[in-house]
């Protein structure tokens, strides 16, 4: 589904007038399959955010290639839709309006756009609110707005950078069960940013180590948890403990092996 070979990425920072370079991925190599959850994890700074990012054609790579379904990616496509941790809506647009913008752009009839953008509402639990304004919801209600604006596009690809990053922690374990919900449903491809070892592994199909600038895959994990999961088993399960518990070793090793991180 998704291809990334030998990618790389350097930015260039200017401070007083010396530029250094800052390199933050160096050939990376990792495939994504068509209808799976994985999740990538790694220490800040490691450029986890820039690959989503080139995936989604936001920004170019300096060299490698990255394509979906065979085509290389050269800018932003209607296959994909990224979700940000912050809520990102705009104010002064009602949520129904949020949801519907990304169909606006695409000049889709105002009936049409209206009813889709209902439909996802009511997917992730937000019919009742499509005439309220971003500061009239809670945080989780903000990112399920997100989510139903990504959604709205009908993208193949749902690339999410630490989504429930911005939510306390009884918010963020809701939202978690009700993703797992959404993509038992849907079966999107789903590409997700995120720095908890328990998030990554109770998500997920595979788990994505990262090494410290720059960025490469350090190892790449299957979760042997069945499906579909409930939070509560699931936690308390040996294997997924003990992956956690791995995850968090593989990151300490990572960061020892001279390798520098931001």
């Amino acid at each position: 589904m998704v291809e990334i070979e030998r990618v790389s990425k350097s930015f260039h920072k200017t401070v007083k007038e010396h530029t250094t370079e800052v390199k933050a991925l160096a050939e990376v190599n990792l495939s994504i399959r068509a209808n799976e959850f994985l999740s990538i994890i790694g220490p800040s700074g490691c450029g986890k955010t820039t690959l989503l990012k080139m995936i989604d054609g936001l920004i170019p790579y300096d060299s490698g290639k990255i394509s979906i379904a065979g085509k290389p990616v050269t800018a932003p496509g209607p296959d994909r839709a990224v979700v940000f941790q912050t809520f990102a809506l705009l104010p002064w647009r009602t949520v129904l309006a949020n949801v519907e913008f990304s169909l606006e752009l695409r000049q889709m009839r105002a009936q049409e756009r209206t009813q889709i953008a209902r439909d996802c509402l009511q997917r992730v639990g937000l019919g009742e609110f499509e005439t309220h304004y971003p500061h009239e919801l809670s945080g989780g209600m903000q990112q399920r707005a997100g989510l139903a604006r990504a959604l709205a596009v009908n993208p193949s690809i749902l690339l999410m950078d630490e989504p429930f990053g911005a939510v306390d922690a009884q918010t963020r374990q809701l939202l978690q069960e009700e993703l797992l919900e959404l993509w038992q449903r849907e079966r999107k491809t789903v590409i997700f940013i995120t720095h908890s070892m328990d998030e990554a592994v109770y998500l997920s199909d595979r788990v994505v180590v990262m090494t410290p600038r720059p960025g490469q895959v350090a190892e790449i994990l299957d979760v042997p948890l069945a499906r579909p999961r409930c939070a509560e088993a699931v936690r308390r399960d040996p294997k997924f403990v003990e992956l956690t518990n791995y995850i968090w070793d593989s990151l300490k090793k990572a960061m020892g092996n001279g390798h520098t991180s931001a």
